[in-house]
């Protein structure tokens, strides 16, 4: 029987997991901004440009050749189910190793919009317009430091 705990600390093995693929495809690091704002985490960057069909973009130079294009395409998205912002959306470590192990014989969802994303606060502030502004994603209270 597994523990709530087990059940978080498993998921989030397949996150972790999934950013550091997306570190290895991409040659970037995950604490910059990228797009042509310069306002993407490194998720949201390679979601909005597999949304866009757009994936080439995002590997890393070095990895991309004629014969890889594909497998890396397949790759970018399964790592992005295993950043998914619901938990249970995301695969287990066994899918993914037996997603990457069959590589075309099995079926891949199509992601949903990674956790952390800046543009989903974003949208969730202008809905909540009218409210006190809390400084905080998860609605906990933070003091807001004001200067002497």
């Amino acid at each position: 029987m597994l523990t709530t705990f087990q059940q978080y600390s498993t998921k989030y093995d397949v996150y972790s997991f999934g950013v550091l693929l997306l570190q290895i495809i991409s040659g970037k690091r995950n604490s910059s901004l990228y797009g042509c704002h310069e306002n993407l985490n490194l998720l949201e960057y390679a979601y909005e440009l597999w949304k866009q069909g757009r994936e080439a973009e995002f590997f890393d130079a070095s990895l991309d050749d004629s014969s890889s294009s594909c497998k890396l395409i397949r790759c970018m998205q399964l790592v992005l189910l295993c950043v998914q912002e619901n938990p249970a959306d995301r695969p287990s470590m066994v899918k993914v190793f037996t997603i990457l192990k069959n590589e075309n014989s099995v079926a891949i969802s199509v992601p949903k919009q990674p956790t952390y994303s800046i543009t989903r606060y974003e949208r969730k502030e202008s809905i909540d317009v009218g409210r006190k502004k809390v400084f905080s994603v998860n609605d906990a209270s933070i003091t807001q430091v004001e200067p002497r």
